[in-house]
């Protein structure tokens, strides 16, 4: 976990060196030339020196202890952290290209000036972004190889935003630069201002998007995601094989943080244990569980009747049909 953790915080600090000397280099390159484009691709590249900001401050308060006041620890801020990075990337990046298109778009007809710098910023603005992606693509790899998932996969499940965000900022901005160079090269080649706009509004959508997909991941680790599915199967598989447990009634799991899982189960022991057998099942299971599944950070173990019918209704209502964990035998009538 540490390790993660530091390999985050170096991908982060990458990135923010990057793109913080990309920035200032860009709004020099688009007041030298004039192109609205540049101008939208510096304003990109300040709103991303902006998220590495958040980022860096979302793996230190992430990473803070459990407290008296927040008993499962502060792993989701994390999230809350990320969220306004996606705030941040449409609302500077996004609405600033949009801007600036719609201002070349009306504006008078001008050639470019100076073109040769703005190619050679956004050459030098390239060779930095790719050296940033590469380090956050590769940490993303390891990370998809480690969960056996394939890389979009492992983009849709994980719980950890940070190396997501930068990946994705990283990949607007290489796109950014592509069109910022085509809307130069065309407004160079035909003294039309439309490409240029074109290009800052194309660079203002490809910001949306990225703004967009980080924002409903946040969104959905916020409300509260279920564990990943093999953390799903090796619980299930380990509670239905212990041999003080009759049938598993109810399984329920949430991601409290990056890398850290809460799990809640009821189970109907055997009739014939006693309580201090139970007691003795349930404090091993718990480290059955934690030494199998490291991301496992609480677990809450209730013993229940499995015939119980209201408790029965309530499990079903929640999945709308019996969960799959249920044997054949154990599946009751659906509630009308």
């Amino acid at each position: 976990m540490a390790e993660e953790q530091q390999e985050s915080r170096l991908t982060v600090v990458l990135a923010l060196a990057a793109n913080l000397g990309i920035a200032l280099a860009k709004t020099v390159a688009a007041v030298i030339t004039g192109s609205a484009s540049m101008a939208s691709e510096a304003g990109h590249s300040f709103a991303d020196t902006t998220n590495e900001v958040l980022l860096l401050t979302a793996l230190r308060r992430s990473a803070r202890p459990a407290d008296r006041r927040h008993p499962f620890g502060h792993g989701t801020e994390r999230y809350i952290w990320s969220l306004l990075v996606a705030v941040c990337i449409f609302g500077m990046g996004a609405l600033f290209a949009f801007v600036q298109g719609a201002q070349a778009l009306m504006g008078e007809e001008t050639g470019e000036r100076d073109a040769f710098v703005g190619y050679l910023v956004l050459a030098v603005s390239a060779v930095l972004e790719s050296i940033s992606w590469r380090q956050a693509f590769r940490q993303t790899r390891e990370g998809a190889r480690e969960n056996g998932q394939s890389l979009v996969a492992f983009l849709r499940t994980t719980d950890d935003p940070t190396t997501k965000s930068v990946l994705f900022e990283d990949s607007a901005a290489l796109i950014g630069l592509v069109l910022a160079a085509a809307g130069l090269g065309l407004h160079q080649l035909t003294g039309s201002a439309v490409w240029d706009g074109v290009a800052s509004l194309l660079i203002g959508v490809v910001l949306t998007l990225a703004a967009f997909l980080l924002g409903r991941t946040n969104l959905d680790l916020l409300i509260g995601r279920q564990a990943k599915p093999a953390i799903l199967r090796g619980v299930r598989r380990i509670l239905l094989a212990a041999p003080e447990i009759e049938a598993l009634v109810d399984l329920m799991t949430m991601t409290v943080g990056t890398g850290q899982v809460l799990v809640c189960a009821r189970l109907d022991f055997r009739d014939d244990l006693g309580a201090a057998d139970v007691e003795r099942a349930c404090v091993r299971l718990n480290d059955e569980l934690r030494t199998a599944h490291p991301d496992v950070f609480e677990v809450f173990l209730e013993p229940v009747p499995r015939d119980d019918a209201g408790l029965r209704e309530h499990v079903i209502a929640r999945y709308g049909r019996p969960p799959s964990y249920w044997t054949a035998g154990d599946q009751p009538v659906q509630p009308s």
